[in-house]
């Protein structure tokens, strides 16, 4: 057998192994997904603190830089899913236009990233809730309430292990029940933050503008580098193309609109917040409802705490659910055990599923994830990177064809800015994160060369 890194998968192949798939899903079933994902908790939070502590009210400003970045990369994912309407995102992408070696890289590494993300949410989720409870004269055992830490009596988180498991029962009973339960819980928090602003309007006060940029507009530049992780997730939507109705339509749609949504809610949350109150007094846990309670609008902050419930929520349903078919992707291709790419009898991959949500349950309920978080980072840009450079290839490509779908404009200029920007972005992430994403990148190479290429369906003689 002759030894081939590079050897790349075909589209025919991939088209041919999703078509049991049941296609379901529309356009706005795929924004309301990318807004799950995007819109969590850290709309509540982000626009506070960066605004006290970097770019003041100028904190709007950073989110629309931060949106103009990620709309490159997002601009390259509508290409791609256009092109490519399969399961598995960039996992699959990569292993069509680079070759099987940096499909695996980037397959191990969105790995990380979707697991990881749910995870640490999920432990959120469980703060946010107990304390709802505790509200209502409910505690949780302490035994039953933190990471495992027998030294001081804690044993697992079972909030996050249930939270987890329920959202993995919905997503396996199919994405139409999901996407319907998905959707509601979107709207409802989007109604959410849109009372808070109407609310919150009424009570700016023009001085609190001034002076806009007390940082100056290398603040918000700074600013900009810190929220622009707020947008992460909107790759999430290009996992789903192979359950699509008319993806060279809906999947660029799904994404671009995902990302508009997403900026236009941040920066009106930003430009209330900072006009409701100076900046320089939010720096605290949970701003937006530190502001209301300066205006005296209490009733409001019991909404806040559920719309950050619904917002996790959502966030663990999409990315649960693009791990699940990033699994799925990489069992078709035999790099994982191929039991895992089995669909059932509708369509819906019920062992990557399970595969996928009791390893989150468990890392969620076991493991304090605060020194891991970081390393989501670097697996989504690592992924944007390839992505992007990724249409210079893929436009090379004769046996791929997209007519009629969306293309990145101004080809090539938009797609090599779109990478190096990333590249800028991973340059920026600490020490600790590259150790930390070294030491999963190494066993993520030592898992392809004992098992993957072995066990891969690629035909080594093409």
């Amino acid at each position: 057998m002759k030894f081939n890194l590079l050897r790349k998968e075909s589209l025919s192949r991939y088209l041919g192994a999703d078509k049991n798939f049941v296609k379901s899903m529309t356009a706005f079933d795929l924004v309301a997904m990318g807004v799950g994902a995007v819109i969590g908790t850290g709309i509540f939070i982000l626009p506070g603190t960066v605004a006290a502590k970097t770019a003041g009210p100028g904190v709007t400003l950073s989110f629309l830089f931060s949106a103009i970045v990620c709309a490159l990369a997002a601009m390259c994912y509508a290409e791609f899913s256009s092109a490519l309407p399969v399961a598995g995102s960039a996992y699959s992408y990569g292993n069509v236009v680079f070759g099987e070696i940096f499909g695996w890289i980037l397959g191990w590494a969105l790995i990380l990233e979707y697991m990881l993300a749910v995870a640490s949410v999920s432990t959120g989720w469980a703060a946010y809730f107990q304390s709802l409870l505790e509200d209502f004269g409910i505690k949780i055992p302490k035994a039953l309430a933190g990471p495992f830490d027998p030294s001081h009596g804690v044993y697992i988180n079972i909030v996050a292990v249930i939270i987890v498991l329920l959202v993995t029962a919905m997503l396996s009973h199919g994405m139409q029940t999901s996407t319907r339960v998905n959707d509601v819980a979107v709207v409802i928090k989007i109604v959410i933050i849109i009372l808070f602003l109407v609310a919150g309007v009424f009570f700016i006060r023009k001085a609190n503008y001034h002076p806009f940029l007390p940082y100056h507009m290398s603040g918000v530049f700074r600013g900009a580098t810190t929220v622009f992780f707020a947008y992460l997730g909107f790759d999430a939507v290009s996992s789903s193309a192979a359950e699509v109705k008319d993806p060279k339509k809906n999947m660029p749609m799904g994404i671009i609109g995902t990302l508009i949504v997403a900026t236009v809610l941040y920066m009106c949350v930003s430009v209330v917040l900072t006009g409701m109150v100076h900046y320089t007094k939010l720096d605290v846990a949970n701003p937006v409802a530190f502001a209301l309670q300066v205006v005296h609008q209490d009733w409001m902050a019991g909404l806040i705490s559920i719309g950050a419930l619904i917002g996790m929520f959502t966030m663990m349903v999409t990315m649960t659910y693009s791990s699940s078919r990033l699994v799925y992707s990489i069992g078709r291709d035999g790099l994982l055990p191929s039991f895992l790419s089995k669909l059932d009898k509708h369509g819906t991959p019920q062992i990557a599923v399970w595969t996928v949500g009791i390893i989150i349950a468990l890392m969620g309920g076991l493991v304090s994830l605060d020194q891991l978080t970081s390393l989501v980072n670097i697996g989504t840009l690592l992924a944007f990177t390839f992505v992007s450079f990724g249409i210079i290839p893929l436009r090379k490509r004769k046996d791929i064809g997209n007519r009629g779908g969306f293309k990145v404009p101004l080809f090539p200029v938009l797609p090599i800015i779109s990478g190096l920007a990333c590249l800028a972005m991973i340059c920026m992430l600490s020490k600790e994160t590259y150790i930390g994403a070294g030491i999963w990148f190494a066993l993520g190479l030592i898992l392809y060369f004992s098992y993957g290429y072995r066990h891969s369906k690629i035909n080594t003689d093409r």
